[in-house]
């Protein structure tokens, strides 16, 4: 078998699903996730019963790439064999191909419609020339890519049952705390529905896997596989996107990080509408505002994003955005970084005015900007 992953900041970072077969969910009753209640003492029993028919499994397979063909690979001799006799060689019109089994890949995605919607990983359907879901039921569907976002690595996906599906709820990923209680379910190493239990570990973690980093780190056991499935909230909602751990062995280690609902209810609501996601810009170079910059101004602490540079005839420059504003806020929402500050714009809409708290020689004032549309860009 063959394993798809991901190495990235972090060392043993593993992003990606189990390459193998999907296995098929446990029978369960087809009742809306909306209407879980929260634990109980017992156990999670009465939660899963009711979120687990939305959770689907995934399974990809992608057309075998041609291997390169390089001459120095060639016994001593062949070639000048190959051409005595007309044997025509690697890479030819005629010669071998040089292809290896098709690849195959698990994941878990959720249904967030009762028409067929379903969220999943990027990295779960990326290149894949066939996506099928299998429901909790069984049953086994063709799905389509409506879109996908590697910047964030999320992806929608549709299939057509033929009747309503259950499907579960986005949860407020901005209110959890740190000790709250999360549940995963999951298709690890292909085994079929598994839930695993844990707490928030951490909020707001950046893993260097991108511009737009804000994982949710729990200790809920996530393996490969798991990936684009819920991570749930004790009432039955979902608050993350399972994406990535951190594993020297490739297995749970207990830190594992989902995308926050958050982030990925705007993302998915943009593919949904055409396919793919859109994002505010504002024109600035930005750094961190270090100790010796927030004594030099007179600020309590170094928080907030330092415009170090403002292009010309962009957003910023048009609003009065200048080298050495320092921004706080973002639509009221605070900006302790520059991390901060490209997530907050990114994900407004280009076209649409926020209100920018800067400080500029250290008296606060706000600004109106009205973004521009953010270039693609590599992952």
């Amino acid at each position: 078998m063959q394993t798809k992953t991901r190495t990235r900041a972090l060392p043993a970072l593993v992003l990606g699903a189990l390459m193998g077969a999907t296995a098929v969910a446990a029978l369960a009753p087809a009742i809306s996730p909306a209407q879980a209640h929260a634990v109980q003492p017992g156990g999670y029993a009465d939660l899963v019963a009711r979120v687990a028919p939305a959770v689907v499994y995934i399974e990809v397979t992608q057309k075998a790439q041609a291997a390169d063909f390089n001459p120095a690979d060639m016994p001593p001799g062949f070639e000048e064999f190959a051409r005595r006799f007309g044997m025509p060689l690697p890479g030819q019109p005629g010669g071998p191909e040089g292809q290896g089994p098709q690849q195959t890949g698990v994941g878990t995605g959720f249904v967030i419609s009762a028409s067929g919607d379903i969220v999943t990983n990027n990295h779960v359907v990326e290149g894949a020339d066939k996506v099928t879901v299998t429901l909790a039921d069984g049953t086994r569907l063709q799905a389509r890519v409506i879109g996908t976002d590697p910047a964030t690595d999320l992806a929608l996906i549709r299939v057509e049952a033929g009747h309503d599906l259950a499907f579960v709820e986005w949860g407020d990923s901005a209110a959890l705390r740190v000790g709250q209680d999360v549940i995963a379910i999951g298709n690890p190493f292909g085994l079929g529905n598994t839930v695993t239990a844990g707490i928030v570990s951490a909020l707001g973690r950046d893993i260097n896997s991108g511009p737009f980093d804000n994982y949710i780190q729990t200790d809920a056991a996530i393996n490969r596989g798991n990936s684009g499935g819920p991570l749930f909230d004790a009432e039955g909602r979902v608050v993350g996107i399972n994406t990535a751990i951190f594993s020297p062995t490739g297995g749970s280690v207990g830190i594992g990080f989902a995308v926050p609902a958050e982030t990925a209810r705007t993302v998915i609501a943009d593919l949904a509408d055409d396919g793919k996601v859109e994002r505010g810009w504002l024109g600035v170079s930005i750094q961190p505002v270090t100790d010796d910059i927030a004594a030099a101004i007179g600020i309590d602490a170094a928080k907030g994003a330092l415009i170090a540079d403002v292009t010309a005839d962009t957003p910023a420059a048009k609003a009065g955005l200048k080298r050495g504003d320092i921004v706080t806020a973002v639509n009221g929402a605070a900006v302790d970084s520059p991390r901060d500050l490209t997530r907050l714009v990114a994900t407004a809409k280009p076209g649409t005015e926020v209100t920018i708290a800067i400080l500029r020689a250290g008296q606060p004032t706000d600004i109106a900007v009205k973004l521009g549309q953010r270039a693609e860009q590599p992952a």
